[in-house]
Parts: structure tokens; C-alpha cells; sequence
């Protein structure tokens, strides 16, 4: 069963749990997920639950409506890791919202910088139906959730990067330099990033000049460095 049809129907063995937050919005562009984190937002005890399937709709609907907590995907089909944009204009727009990301993918590096624009907390889609629950509670009350395999990650992360500008790095960015780790050839890159062959070249020389490296072997060094944690 895949993570969505889960989510969409949770299993009876799964505990309710009651999320103090006055409303919630959704932003996912899967309506089979959408419909699937509404029924556990009502499970949970949200009477009002919003939805978007696309970051300007999903900005908004938070200006209009301002929902207790926000629950939004990072990728979507016509933008990439837009996701993180949403989180960031909603936060410039009211600083104590409440945000909760989701991904498909564990990448430690995006984890972080979900968390650096804003976020309190991350999942990732093929969650239990309860852990979900409890990270939602989590962040509605204001508190941070990370699975704690991942925080460990993310940990690790930041033990061997303190002295590396990845900061100045952007999410496309981040994500070449992991799979460049990973020993993905360009050709490969282009392929699961969407992207043209020239770009992932040129993305590569820029990585290079932000990194302050002056070899594709160092700069293979610190990917394989970055991309060691992700399994």
C-alpha cells in the first residue's frame, strides 16, 4: 500500500489524538493526499481544515483564513522544492506561524534548510498514521518535531560542515552537491532533477566558486562528505 492510500485510510488501530489548533491548512498537489491528511486533521479534532494544491493558492489562503498550523509538501511538479519558498513568505508575512513540511525524501541536507526557513518540524510522507498525529500535536503547540533517525542526521550533518559556506548554498544547489556525493554522473542529475544537462554543469562551477575549491576532486570530497548520512 502506498503512502498516500495509507494516509487516506488509516488503519482503526491508530489512536486519536486531539491537536489543539483552531484550523489547518493543507498544501499538497496530490488530491488523494490532500484528502488523506484531511481525514487524519479531522480525526485529530481540527474542525476546519483548508486546502491548496499550489504555493501561491496556499499563500493565499493562509493571508486570508490565517490557520493555526500549516502543513505543506516541499516539491511540486511545476516548481521543484517550492515549498520552501512557501515557508519562508509565510513566515516573513507572520513570524509565529506554525509550519509543518513533508517530503518523499529524507535528504538530511533539505531537512535543515526546511528547517533554517522556518519550519518547526519535518515528516516524511510514508509516516504511520500516528506519527504524523504527534508531530502535528507537536507543532501546533509551538514545539519542534524531527524523527529522531533524521535529527541524528542532520546532526552528523552539521558536526562535518561547520567550516563549509553551504549556508550561501540554494536547494537546487544542495541537492546536485548530495547527488554528486552519491556518485551521480550529470547525465543522471539532469534526469532526476528535471533539469538540462548544461545546467547541472553549470550548477557544478558554482558550487565550486561558493565552496572556495579549486578542483572537482575536493569538491567530490566535500559532496561525498554531505551525502554520506542519506542511506
Amino acid at each position: 500500500m502506498s503512502a498516500a492510500q495509507r494516509l487516506a485510510a488509516p488503519g482503526p488501530a491508530q489512536p486519536a489524538r486531539s491537536v489543539r489548533a483552531r484550523d489547518l491548512l493543507i498544501v499538497d498537489d496530490h488530491p488523494i493526499v490532500l484528502q488523506g491528511f484531511r481525514l487524519l486533521a479531522e480525526e485529530a479534532g481540527i474542525a476546519r481544515v483548508h486546502e491548496a494544491r499550489d504555493i501561491v493558492a496556499a499563500y493565499r489562503t493562509f493571508h486570508r483564513h490565517r490557520p493555526g498550523v500549516v502543513v505543506t509538501d516541499l516539491s511540486f511538479r511545476d516548481d521543484g522544492l517550492s515549498g520552501l519558498s512557501l515557508i519562508r513568505r509565510i513566515r516573513a508575512l507572520e513570524p509565529e506561524a506554525r509550519i509543518l513540511a513533508l517530503s518523499m525524501h529524507r535528504d538530511p541536507v533539505i531537512v535543515a534548510r526546511v528547517l533554517e526557513c522556518g519550519a518547526l518540524g519535518f515528516v516524511l510522507k510514508d509516516t504511520p498514521a500516528a506519527a504524523f498525529l504527534e508531530a502535528l500535536e507537536a507543532v501546533a503547540n509551538g514545539r519542534s518535531y524531527l524523527p529522531h533517525d533524521i535529527a541524528i542526521e542532520i546532526a552528523m550533518l552539521n558536526a562535518g560542515a561547520h567550516d563549509l559556506p553551504l549556508a550561501n548554498l540554494s536547494s537546487r544547489e544542495m541537492q546536485i552537491l548530495v547527488l554528486i556525493g552519491k556518485g551521480k554522473p550529470y547525465d543522471e542529475i539532469a534526469e532526476i532533477l528535471t533539469l538540462n544537462y548544461r545546467s547541472v554543469v553549470n550548477a557544478t562551477a558554482t558550487l565550486r566558486s561558493k565552496l572556495g575549491v579549486g578542483s572537482m576532486a575536493e569538491l567530490m570530497q566535500i559532496a561525498a562528505s554531505q551525502a554520506r548520512t542519506r542511506p
